[in-house]
């Protein structure tokens, strides 16, 4: 394997609670061996590029409701195409080069697996997008 690949997966976290089984679909099996722990690793840069989106839409995101908000991630990911890619990317520039064929494979299939899983990342970190107010120092 090549140096690149085996220093991908050594900084990959390990998550202890996936498990894989022989009857396990190959999408599932792509989805926790590759998929969750590149998501994982990558969570604080999703934060931030997430927190990005919010200031490049003129900060609407701040006058919704927690409902609303959830739905705007959704959207965020769902329908909008540039961003969607450029998470994407982020992602699929974690691949080893094994991975990445296996990805061509499915990839429509994949690629909806790995919005959902970015979506409900960023979903359960709501409370990091709330609006920083700066304190007045007399």
């Amino acid at each position: 394997m090549a140096t690149r690949d085996l220093q991908l997966l050594d900084i990959r976290p390990i998550i202890n609670s996936i498990k894989t089984s022989g009857n396990t679909s190959k999408g599932e099996r792509f989805q926790n061996v590759t998929l969750r722990p590149i998501i994982k690793l990558q969570n604080d840069l999703f934060v931030a590029v997430f927190r990005n989106y919010i200031a490049k839409h003129k900060n609407v995101f701040y006058e919704f409701t927690l409902e609303k908000r959830l739905h705007y991630i959704d959207n965020a990911l769902h329908k909008d195409i540039k961003f969607r890619n450029s998470i994407k990317g982020m992602i699929i520039g974690q691949f080893t080069t094994e991975e990445y064929l296996l990805y061509i494979e499915n990839s429509s299939a994949l690629n909806k697996r790995m919005m959902n899983i970015v979506i409900q990342r960023l979903q359960s970190n709501i409370q990091l997008f709330e609006k920083v107010k700066i304190a007045a120092t007399v």
